[in-house]
């Protein structure tokens, strides 16, 4: 069976951490983006294909807090040339 692929590397980074930073990490990771659970939840599982995306400022937020680099918490590249 094809390994689902999800836009952003949440899941990968949380599965990342021991069972207690896991949790603490589901806990607190909702409240410092100002969503709920459930909407951290829905982040989690968006899929690579889908039209739904994260707002911006709380992908920033999340590779703030998962120490990434800006762009590192994607799972894609945006092909684009200058318009000039």
């Amino acid at each position: 069976m094809d390994e689902i692929e999800f836009k952003y590397r949440i899941e990968e980074l949380l599965n990342q951490l021991s069972v207690k930073q896991y949790r603490q990490a589901v806990r607190l990771i909702p409240q410092y983006l100002a969503v709920s659970p459930k909407t951290f939840a829905n982040y989690r599982n968006i899929r690579l294909n889908d039209s739904r995306d994260i707002p911006h400022e709380k992908v920033a937020i999340m590779e703030k807090l998962f120490a990434l680099q800006p762009g590192e918490l994607q799972n894609f590249t945006i092909d684009a040339s200058p318009i000039f």
